[in-house]
């Protein structure tokens, strides 16, 4: 059988992991802003065209 003094014990805390940092060209920078602009474009225009809420009844 364990020991009734260890069972029931906190874990030790751990050390919180790193973001990693990514080093990009310029270029691809602009190129990754114009994807984001894009893609926000075609939501816009694609939520524009779709019906309003319905009006709820029986």
């Amino acid at each position: 059988m364990s020991e009734p003094g260890n069972t029931f014990k906190k874990a030790p805390k751990r050390k919180p992991m790193r973001g990693r940092n990514v080093a990009v060209s310029p270029e691809m920078r602009e190129a990754y802003a114009k994807l984001i602009k894009e893609r926000e474009q075609k939501e816009e225009t694609y939520g524009r065209h779709l019906p309003q809420d319905p009006p709820r009844g029986r």
